[in-house]
């Protein structure tokens, strides 16, 4: 799917500061971030900075929920013969394939968005993933009853099991292909619930 112009440089804005809240919270702390420090970083005023994030909190937090907005998206792309499994692998392998980032960055900002002040945003980022999440699974779910419920279960366990993976892969040196370890981390939660 292409882009215009206008969407495009709205996304770069919102990179740029996104990425100019990691790095002052990185150098700095979270505790010293401020919306004023993070828009002239990015060389924007704090009204654009309004424009774009409703809170500090959300601009540091901006790579999780685009994380999830691609993952979605790659689902929705899926053919629609596909199970709900084969299409969740799918849509996992062709994001492991575009997401490319540097190890030691990627295991700073883990761990800075773990900091307290930050954990009520995530739980929201992780929620909102969540609900998108269902709502695409529900669609390839065959018509229950109980399908909102599954479909929500379902989105969650599968976030749950790449989170778990993204976090073991960098604790571990990424030894192994990342789908694999989606593929162990499911096989494991169906194990799990026999």
């Amino acid at each position: 799917m292409t882009t215009g112009l206008r969407e495009r440089k709205k996304a770069a804005t919102r990179q740029a500061l996104h990425a100019a809240a990691v790095d002052l919270a990185m150098r700095h702390g979270v505790e010293n971030l401020t919306v004023e420090a993070i828009a002239d970083a990015a060389t924007v005023s704090r009204r654009t900075f309004s424009n774009y994030f409703a809170s500090k909190e959300q601009a540091l937090l901006h790579g999780d929920r685009s994380r999830t907005v691609r993952l979605v998206e790659l689902l929705r792309a899926r053919p629609e013969q596909e199970s709900l499994m084969t299409a969740l692998i799918g849509a996992a392998e062709a994001y492991s394939a575009e997401y490319d980032a540097e190890p030691s960055l990627e295991q700073s900002y883990r761990a800075l968005r773990l900091h307290p002040a930050l954990l009520p945003e995530l739980v929201a980022t992780y929620a909102a993933g969540e609900q998108e999440l269902a709502a695409v699974i529900e669609r390839r779910l065959p018509a229950e009853p109980d399908n909102p419920l599954r479909a929500w279960v379902l989105a969650a366990t599968f976030l749950a099991c790449l989170r778990v993976v993204g976090q073991a892969a960098l604790e571990n040196g990424a030894e192994q292909n990342m789908v694999d370890l989606v593929r162990q981390a499911l096989a494991i939660t169906r194990e799990g619930f026999r």
